[in-house]
């Protein structure tokens, strides 16, 4: 059994900053990459951003530069700190954990708005 809960979505201001926090039942290390996916009203699901279990981390041209994903494999959690946030970012944020080549994992999703 695995399951996956977010957490450290809310209401922000443009420009500011969330932490998204994603806890896992299990050690994180049995899955194969981690990441963040989004869904805005009306739009398909998107990936935000990974890290896979060798360290390496993948983003989406939107959120370069201003979004870092990073896990604490001691919490068996996945974090995604998110700074000077636009109102397009306004989403639903999923966890996802991956164990290849056909074990999909999704947590139940945390809101993020971002006003301005």
């Amino acid at each position: 059994q695995v399951q996956l809960v977010e957490s450290g979505g809310g209401l922000v201001q443009a420009g500011g900053s969330l932490r998204l926090s994603c806890a896992a039942s299990g050690n994180i290390f049995r899955f194969n990459s981690m990441g963040w996916y989004r869904q805005a009203p009306g739009k398909q699901r998107e990936l935000v951003a990974i890290t896979t279990s060798g360290g390496s981390t993948n983003y989406a041209d939107s959120v370069k530069g201003r979004f870092t994903i990073s896990r604490d494999n001691a919490k068996n959690t996945v974090y995604l700190q998110m700074n000077s946030l636009k109102p397009e970012d306004t989403a639903v944020y999923y966890c996802n954990a991956v164990i290849f080549p056909n074990n999909y994992y999704w947590g139940q999703g945390t809101q993020v708005t971002v006003s301005s």
